[in-house]
C-alpha cells in the first residue's frame, strides 16, 4: 500500500505588502525588482518569490507603487516627508515630536523601523481613519540620539555570542556581541555597550563592550552605571589633570594691579556647611550718605580656564558639575575647583565682580563690573547666618546700628577664633543684606515671579555610602539671602550687556511662558483637592500659581502639586537670543554666579571682560552652538542625579521591607498606580495585577482605578497604606503591595 504524500503546507510571507511598501518608501529615489526584494527579506525559494511577485503587481494595480522599468518597480509618494524626535514609550510605540505639527504624531511599533528613543528621524504622516488622528511611519534615521547603552550581559558559551540587556526600559531589543568584542566581560556583568551596526535582516543591533562596569547591585557599579548611561565622565582624563596641576595658582602683584582692589573691604561667603568649593562671596559696607556698597565676588575661573586649552576643552564638553547622591563629579579638576578658584576664608582670591551701591530701598544708584582681588574675612555655614537672622527677629534697617545684635550660632557649626573676632560685624552685614533680600524678593513676586521652594531628599550616608536615614533640605532665609543676590548680580549683569547699542552677543538664561493646554491639565489636577487657578492673563497666571504653591505648603499633596507645577513650565535654557525669564519675571537673565560648577558662567565672564575692553560683538553662531551643548549637556545632569536620587531611595527601602507606609498617590495608569511615601518621599508603583480584592479599571477621566464589584476608588492625591514588594536596584525599580486606604 503506497502511502498517501502529505500535501506541503503553504507557507507565505506575514505582512509583505506593507514589508514591500516600507522597502521602496524607505528607499523612494530607488528601484527594485523582485530578486533585490526577496534578497532584502531573506528568501529564495520559488513560493515566496511568487508571492512577491504577486504581490508587486496587485501594488502596481492599486497605483501604491508604480513600474518604471521593465520589473523595476519604485514607490508613488503621496506624502509629505516630516523630521522629528521620536520620544518611545516603554511598550515599544512612540511619538515623533516636530515642528510642522501642533500635535505629536503616534508610531505604532511595527512602523518604528529600527529608530531608537530620542533619534532625529524622517517620517510621513497620514490620519488614521477610525479615529481621525495622525499616525505615521518612520522612513529613515537621520541621527542616533545615543550609541552607547549600558546594560547587562548574557554570554551563550556554545554559541560563540552574547546579547546584552539594556537597563533602559526604552531600548526594545537586546544587542548582540560577537564574542571577540566581550572585552573579558563574565556572564552577569553589567557592561557599557556600543552600537556597531544594525544589518537590515538582523532582528538585533549589533555592538561591542566597551567598559566593564562590574556587578550589577553593587554600589560602585551602580553609580558609574548611572554616568555611564547618560555618556557623562567619571574621572579627568591625566593630560587635563596634569595641565590643571602644573597652572601659576599664586597671587602675583601684577595682575592684582590690574584689577580694583578690595581686599580691605568685609567680606566672607555662606554655603552649605559640607561645600567644599565657595565660588561667590558678598562683600559689604556702610558709605557715608548711609547707603550700602554691597560686592557680589565670583571666582575667576576664565583667570586660568584659558580658550584653546585642553583644559578649556575638557570643562566645556562637561559643561556641568554633576551632584549626585554620594558624590560631585566636578567640570574642573579639584585643584581648581576646590583650591585656587574657591573663595577660602583668610584667602587672597582674584575674583570677578558685581559691586553695587543702593539704598535701604533697594534702589540702584551705581553698578561697576570688573575683575577684583579679594580676601574672604570668614566662611559661615547656612546655619550660622540663619540663627543670626532668627536671633534678631525685631531689628529693623535703621535699628541695626543701634540694637544690641545676638550672635549666637549652632554648636555643630562654630567659627574660627579669627572669623569671631569680626562676628558683630559680620552679624549685622547680614542682618542687612537679608532685609534687602526680602525687599528685592517681595518686589519680584509683586511682578510675577513664580516661587518655587520644592523639597529636596537628602540622604544621612554612613561610610559605606549606605543610606541610614533620609531628611529633606529646605530654602531659609539665609539660603534666600544669598539666591537673591546671586540673582541681582546675574540679572544686572546680563541688563548691561543686553542694552547695549549696538546689539551685542551674549549668553542668556530665558524661560518661555507655560503652555495653555498643560496649564489646563494642572487645573483638572488640582481642583481635586479643591485648589482654584485663574488664568484670565500672565499677571492672574503668576498669582495664582504662587498662591497655589503657598496654600500646599505642609500638606499631603504638597510634593505632588510642586511637581506638577514644575513640569507646566517651560524649560529654562541657554541661548544668545533672549526673550526673558518667566519664572524670574526678568526681562533680562544670565547665568554669572557659579563658574566653577557651569561653562555657561565662564562664557558670561569672558564675554563681559570682552566688551569691558572696548572689542565688537561676538561671533552669535558660535556662542549659540556653545549654548545648545550647555543645554544638552545640563538636561543630562539633571536626568543622572535623578537616577541617582531614585536609587539610593531604593536601597534605602529594600531595609523596610516588613513595614507598612502611609503615602500619596502620585499618578494613575491603565497599569498601575504610582504612590509617594510622606514620610521619605520614595515612589513606587502598585501594579494593577496585584490588586487582587476586585477587579480594577482606569478611569481617565478622573485618573482613579475603580473596583468594579466593591466601587472601591484610588483616585490621585488619596491617601494609602503600601507596604515594598520588590526592589530592583539595576533597572530602578520600586514596587508596593497595596494594604488600602488610612481608617477614617
Amino acid at each position: 500500500m503506497t502511502k498517501k504524500r502529505k500535501k506541503k503546507s503553504k507557507k507565505g510571507i506575514s505582512n509583505l505588502t506593507n514589508t514591500i511598501l516600507s522597502i521602496l518608501k524607505k528607499e523612494r529615489n530607488k528601484s527594485f525588482n523582485y530578486k533585490q526584494i526577496a534578497a532584502i527579506l531573506g528568501v529564495n525559494d520559488a513560493s515566496s518569490r511568487n508571492q512577491i511577485i504577486k504581490t508587486l503587481a496587485k501594488l502596481t494595480a492599486r497605483q501604491e507603487i508604480e513600474q518604471v522599468d521593465r520589473g523595476k518597480y519604485r514607490a508613488i509618494v503621496t506624502a509629505e516627508y516630516y523630521t522629528g524626535i521620536l520620544d518611545l514609550s516603554a511598550k515599544g510605540n512612540g511619538y515623533v515630536i516636530s515642528d510642522d505639527f501642533e500635535d505629536d504624531v503616534f508610531i505604532a511599533s511595527n512602523n518604528i523601523n529600527k529608530a531608537l528613543d530620542g533619534d532625529e528621524v524622517e517620517f510621513y504622516a497620514y490620519k488614521r481613519r477610525r479615529l481621525g488622528k495622525l499616525e505615521g511611519e518612520i522612513t529613515n534615521i537621520l541621527k542616533r540620539a545615543k550609541t552607547e547603552y549600558v546594560g547587562t550581559i548574557q554570554i551563550q558559551d556554545k554559541k560563540n555570542f552574547a546579547f546584552v540587556v539594556t537597563d533602559s526600559s526604552k531600548m526594545y531589543k537586546d544587542i548582540f556581541v560577537p564574542i571577540n568584542k566581550i572585552n573579558k566581560a563574565d556572564d552577569g556583568d553589567k557592561v557599557l555597550v556600543a552600537l556597531a551596526d544594525w544589518p537590515e535582516k538582523a532582528d538585533s543591533p549589533y555592538g561591542k563592550v566597551l567598559k566593564v562596569l562590574g556587578k550589577p547591585g553593587e554600589h560602585s557599579t551602580e553609580i558609574h552605571s548611572i554616568l555611564a548611561e547618560y555618556g557623562l565622565p567619571a574621572e579627568f582624563p591625566y593630560e587635563v589633570e596634569d595641565y590643571a596641576n602644573n597652572i601659576d595658582i599664586s597671587i602675583k602683584e601684577e595682575e592684582i594691579k590690574k584689577r580694583r582692589d578690595m581686599r580691605k573691604d568685609l567680606t566672607f561667603t555662606i554655603d552649605p556647611k559640607d561645600a567644599k568649593d565657595f565660588d561667590d562671596a558678598l562683600s559689604f559696607k556702610v558709605l557715608e550718605n548711609g547707603d550700602y556698597e554691597i560686592g557680589i565676588h565670583i571666582a575667576d575661573v576664565s583667570h586660568y580656564v584659558k580658550p584653546d586649552t585642553i583644559l578649556d576643552d575638557e570643562a566645556y564638553e562637561r559643561a556641568t558639575s554633576i551632584y549626585l547622591v554620594d558624590r560631585v563629579v566636578p567640570m574642573l579638576p579639584e585643584r581648581l575647583s576646590n583650591g585656587a578658584c574657591s573663595l577660602r576664608p583668610h584667602e587672597e582670591k582674584y575674583t570677578f565682580s558685581a559691586v553695587f551701591k543702593m539704598n535701604a530701598k533697594c534702589e540702584i544708584k551705581d553698578e561697576w563690573y570688573g575683575r577684583t582681588v579679594t580676601y574672604s574675612d570668614a566662611r559661615f555655614a547656612y546655619e550660622e547666618a540663619q540663627a543670626i537672622i532668627e536671633n534678631n527677629p525685631n531689628i529693623t534697617l535703621d535699628s541695626i546700628n543701634n540694637s544690641k545684635i545676638d550672635t549666637t550660632i549652632p554648636k555643630e557649626v562654630s567659627l574660627t577664633e579669627k572669623e569671631y573676632k569680626t562676628q558683630p560685624e559680620i552679624a549685622e552685614a547680614v542682618l542687612v543684606l537679608d532685609r534687602l533680600a526680602k525687599k528685592m524678593r517681595s518686589q519680584r513676586m509683586r511682578e510675577g515671579a513664580i516661587s518655587f521652594d520644592k523639597v529636596e531628599v537628602k540622604f544621612n550616608l554612613d561610610s559605606d555610602a549606605n543610606p541610614v536615614g533620609v531628611f529633606f533640605k529646605t530654602s531659609k532665609d539665609a539660603n534666600k539671602l544669598i539666591e537673591e543676590f546671586m540673582l541681582l548680580a546675574n540679572r544686572k549683569v546680563s541688563e548691561f550687556i543686553g542694552k547695549q547699542k549696538p546689539k551685542k552677543t551674549f549668553v542668556y538664561r530665558v524661560h518661555d511662558e507655560p503652555d495653555e493646554a498643560k496649564l489646563a491639565q494642572l487645573q483638572n489636577v488640582v481642583s481635586r483637592f479643591g485648589h482654584k487657578l485663574n488664568f484670565k492673563d500672565k499677571a492672574s497666571v503668576s498669582s495664582s500659581l504662587n498662591n497655589l504653591l503657598k496654600d500646599v505648603v505642609g500638606k499631603k499633596e504638597q510634593n505632588l502639586v510642586d511637581t506638577l507645577t514644575i513640569r507646566t513650565m517651560s524649560k529654562a535654557e541657554y541661548t544668545t537670543h533672549n526673550i526673558g525669564h518667566y519664572g524670574l519675571s526678568f526681562e533680562y537673565y544670565s547665568h554669572f554666579t557659579s563658574p566653577i560648577r557651569r561653562y555657561p558662567d565662564v562664557m558670561a565672564h569672558r564675554l563681559l571682560q570682552h566688551y569691558l575692553d572696548g572689542n565688537k560683538s561676538a561671533n552669535e553662531e558660535i556662542y549659540e552652538e556653545k549654548c545648545r551643548h550647555s543645554s544638552d549637556m545640563e538636561n543630562l545632569a539633571t536626568k543622572a542625579e535623578r537616577d541617582s536620587i531614585k536609587y539610593m531611595q531604593i536601597r534605602f527601602m529594600q531595609d523596610h521591607q516588613d513595614e507598612e507606609f502611609t503615602g500619596v498617590i502620585s499618578g494613575v495608569t491603565d497599569w498601575g498606580i504610582y504612590v509617594e511615601i510622606i514620610s521619605n518621599k520614595c515612589e513606587g508603583m502598585v501594579s494593577v495585577r496585584d490588586m487582587n480584592d476586585d477587579h480594577y479599571y482606569f478611569d481617565q477621566d478622573h485618573y482613579a482605578m475603580i473596583g468594579k464589584n466593591t466601587n472601591m476608588i484610588y483616585q490621585l492625591g488619596d491617601e494609602v497604606i503600601v507596604k515594598v514588594k520588590n526592589t530592583d536596584l539595576v533597572k530602578k525599580h520600586l514596587d508596593f503591595f497595596m494594604v488600602g486606604k488610612p481608617q477614617e
